[in-house]
């Protein structure tokens, strides 16, 4: 029997921001015990050799990733390992802190299996996760997702990108950037043809400059753009010689919810949506994206991922890579094993 099933319910009775504060006081605990995190993995098993591959010249154990938003502060690494976690993409980091938006901010729908959030991008700041990440365990491929300060003007932007990556990138294996995130005043702006040109020639240069030409630069896209604007920020983002995209973000787009429950998601008020029911909205984004992508161009799958069927279709339909985040609160640590195995038995 999963432990979780049993814990689930009394987990959720906690304000959810208040039971993610307690799950990662409770796991970086656990890491500080020498046994706990090889027993951990020998309980729930290490991704079989046949899911390792090499995507963006890192080698991955598993095509399975924890999404960014959830460990923004990269202080569960060997946990996310022990797990089977294939990589972890931590942030979204800000250059410097700031306390994102005021609570609450987080919200929880388990019937549709879906999570309201409105963060804002709440960050200890690049120098604290820089430091933390010098002693990242081995083994686990690591990205970095960054963005901008709230009180920057977009007209700026790029400094606070060019700044946290300076600070980041040199330990981490690639690096993400956030222009779609829906609760930071005028950030997805940033998609916008016009915008996203210069951001990612800046970007590209600013890594060069660093000597760091070798390392995945992608960028992160929101589910909520109309097909036609999908299409141009696509082919401005192959163009520029970006080495991937991560797809989809959170989205705006309550129509994702049943008419049941529609009236307590607005009562809730602003924010994202990410969890089950993003998932035949993101697939379709998925599909219109895979279809303009050249081979050279990767694409990591987010958004509606939350069973091994979820993900062997977004890895059948194309995808390089796939990362799952809310259906690890609804489902618990064993659902990472689950994905492996399920992958195992039916992809080739």
């Amino acid at each position: 029997m999963d432990p979780y099933r049993l814990l689930r319910p009394l987990i959720f009775r906690l304000d959810p921001e208040q039971a993610h504060d307690l799950c990662f006081r409770l796991g970086k605990f656990a890491q500080r015990i020498p046994v706990v995190m090889p027993l951990l993995q020998s309980a729930l098993g290490k991704p079989d050799l046949p899911l390792t591959r090499m995507v963006l010249g890192l080698r991955f154990a598993s095509p399975v990733g924890l999404a960014a938003g959830l460990d923004k502060g990269a202080q569960l690494l060997p946990m996310w390992k022990a797990l089977g976690f294939g990589f972890v993409e931590i942030g979204t980091v800000t250059p410097r802190p700031q306390p994102g938006n005021p609570k609450p901010r987080l919200f929880r729908l388990p019937e549709e299996g879906l999570i309201l959030n409105r963060m804002g991008f709440n960050s200890e700041g690049a120098d604290v996760v820089a430091k933390r990440l010098k002693h990242r365990p081995s083994g686990l491929i690591v990205g970095g997702n960054i963005g901008k300060n709230k009180e920057t003007p977009e007209a700026q932007a790029l400094d606070d990108y060019r700044s946290a990556y300076r600070t980041l990138a040199p330990f981490v294996d690639y690096v993400a950037l956030n222009i779609s995130s829906p609760n930071t005043p005028g950030l997805r702006n940033l998609q916008a043809p016009e915008a996203l040109k210069p951001l990612l020639a800046g970007m590209l240069a600013q890594r060069e400059a660093l000597g760091l030409g070798h390392q995945p630069l992608l960028v992160k896209l929101a589910p909520d753009l109309p097909p036609e604007e999908l299409d141009a920020i696509v082919d401005v983002v192959v163009a520029s010689g970006i080495n991937g995209i991560i797809a989809t973000n959170t989205t705006l787009d309550r129509g994702i919810v049943s008419e049941r429950n529609r009236a307590r998601i607005e009562h809730l008020g602003a924010g994202g949506l990410s969890g089950r029911g993003l998932r035949v909205k993101a697939q379709a984004i998925h599909r219109r994206i895979l279809k303009r992508l050249p081979p050279d161009v990767k694409f990591m799958a987010s958004g509606g991922v939350g069973f091994g069927e979820d993900a062997l279709q977004a890895l059948t339909d194309g995808a390089d890579l796939i990362q799952v985040y809310s259906a690890l609160i609804f489902e618990g640590p064993a659902l990472v094993s689950r994905m492996n195995r399920e992958l195992a038995e039916y992809l080739p």
